[in-house]
């Protein structure tokens, strides 16, 4: 019996590529899948691409025109938010694109037929996250089972979503992260597409605070940083600013 196959989506983010790694030392074959679905930068699909060579692995890049739906700020002429990190969760951000784990758990799941997979990987989290209803457990549950109805793979063995990170913080997940040598330094959060991490939208705030946390240091470098880490990296004597 061979290895157990699974597809892995890769978004180039901190959360996707510690996922990938669990998956990998979990003993997976791992099919990694990045979408191309008119998202504000292609930074995120540069490091999914350099994660992918870092475990030597081929990537499968898919192709969707979300832009032609838009409503989101990843997706559309709406500016990305900049808020402080207590604001966060309250309520749905406009970073919110509509139905995306959805479209991107559909073709997982196609992708995985074509090599009789039946499982995915995917970096969602129910704790430290933006307020998106596709990332909480009641939605992967009732996805799992529309799958397994929804495919022949499905009907054979039954569809299954394996989200590991679920209930875990930022920081724990990062723990975990540098347990599996994840190369954090290749990945990319950010919602903006610049040479640096902005260091004030949603994404880099959680990441950092993450980081603060978990007791460690972002390798990646940013225009700014928040109050709250700047304080911190001073208490940790780091020579960063």
């Amino acid at each position: 019996m061979g290895m157990k196959k699974a597809v892995c989506l890769l978004s180039g983010g901190l959360d996707s590529s510690t996922v990938l790694a669990y998956a990998i030392n979990n003993g997976y074959e791992v099919f990694p899948i990045s979408f191309d679905y008119g998202q504000r930068h292609k930074k995120e699909l540069e490091s999914s691409k350099k994660i992918c060579d870092y475990y030597n692995l081929n990537l499968k890049i898919v192709k969707i025109d979300l832009r032609s739906i838009g409503h989101s700020a990843l997706t559309d002429n709406i500016d990305v938010p900049q808020n402080n990190i207590e604001s966060i969760g309250n309520d749905i951000p406009v970073t919110y694109v509509p139905a995306r784990n959805t479209i991107f758990l559909s073709i997982a799941a196609a992708y995985a037929e074509t090599f009789n997979a039946n499982e995915i990987f995917i970096g969602a989290n129910a704790i430290d996250y933006s307020g998106y209803p596709d990332c909480r457990p009641e939605y992967f549950n009732k996805m799992e089972e529309a799958l397994s109805l929804g495919t022949v793979t499905g009907l054979k063995n039954g569809i299954k979503i394996n989200v590991p990170l679920q209930y875990l913080t930022k920081s724990d997940i990062i723990k975990l992260g540098r347990k599996l040598n994840v190369p954090y330094n290749l990945t990319w959060s950010c919602y903006n597409g610049r040479e640096k991490a902005c260091g004030k939208c949603d994404s880099c705030l959680l990441r950092l605070k993450g980081f603060m946390e978990a007791k460690d240091f972002d390798d990646i470098e940013y225009e700014a940083y928040p109050d709250f880490y700047k304080k911190y990296m001073e208490n940790k004597h780091f020579d960063k600013f």
